[in-house]
């Protein structure tokens, strides 16, 4: 029998995992959220562009 999906297997891994500390998950937090906003800002200044393009041709409201 495997005892992999035991209890005390489940326990014996878990001890070897290594856990991130606190500074490298605000970190990464840090990151994504920087991210995140750099391609949403980039993302809205290509549509603003795109907009006034297809309005200067005479294509959209």
């Amino acid at each position: 029998m495997d005892k992999t999906f035991t209890w005390s297997g489940v326990k014996k891994e878990a001890k070897r995992v290594r856990w991130p500390k606190r500074k490298d998950i605000a970190n990464n937090t840090g990151e994504v959220l920087t991210f995140t906003a750099f391609f949403a800002l980039y993302f809205v200044l290509c549509e603003f562009i795109v907009t006034g393009i297809l309005r200067l041709i005479g294509i959209g409201a």
